[in-house]
């Protein structure tokens, strides 16, 4: 009888690394967890040139932190607050680790829910909110709906998911795309609040 091979699994880096900033080629572990999937340097580069490289004093949250990618590379920008919003225990074990090890007084993690953090935020309190959660958890409209409450009014929310969202999938919870590009599987979307 013929061996059938294993399914193919897609091979995760063992690292990623923050690309600007004051932590500029700093390695961030990558655990080997179901439905982790870091923001690719080429993604977050580009996110970044749109923002702009410096973001001192901005407010952020990472709310499906994972890697601490987005929020870590925030900071290392100037963000004056970052919080880093993780569920699973051995990513939050990792990301504490990392805060210490870059002695990041800017940047606090916490263990939880990504959609009850959000929702629990102060009103307009933040300036830019990171959005990537599982793509296969089905919580993209929910996080869109707890991020808008806590959205500055000046602010952005980065939403990145497999597909692209259409101006009227956005409108329904209160945002406009300012920014959108593909790489591989990701779309990244840029958005600001819908006055």
């Amino acid at each position: 009888m013929p061996r059938t091979a294993p399914p193919a699994r897609r091979s995760l880096p063992h690292q990623v690394r923050i690309i600007g900033g004051a932590w500029k080629r700093t390695p961030l572990p990558v655990a080997d967890r179901p439905g982790l999937r870091p923001t690719p340097d080429r993604v977050r580069e580009t996110l970044f040139n749109w923002l702009g490289q410096d973001l001192a004093g901005w407010r952020c949250v990472d709310a499906f932190a994972g890697t601490g990618a987005l929020g870590l590379e925030a900071a290392s920008r100037g963000a004056a607050d970052v919080l880093l919003v993780e569920a699973e225990g051995v990513l939050v074990d990792q990301l504490r680790a990392i805060v210490k090890k870059l002695d990041a007084d800017t940047v606090r993690v916490q263990r939880g829910n990504a959609l009850t953090v959000l929702a629990g935020l102060a009103p307009a309190s933040m300036d830019l909110v990171f959005l990537d959660p599982p793509f296969d958890a089905g919580l993209f409209d929910k996080a869109l709906a707890a991020a808008r409450p806590a959205l500055a009014p000046e602010g952005f929310v980065y939403l990145e998911a497999p597909n692209a969202w259409s101006e009227e999938m956005l409108a329904r919870h209160g945002f406009e795309l300012h920014r959108h590009m593909r790489a591989g599987a990701v779309h990244g979307h840029l958005l600001r609040p819908v006055a």
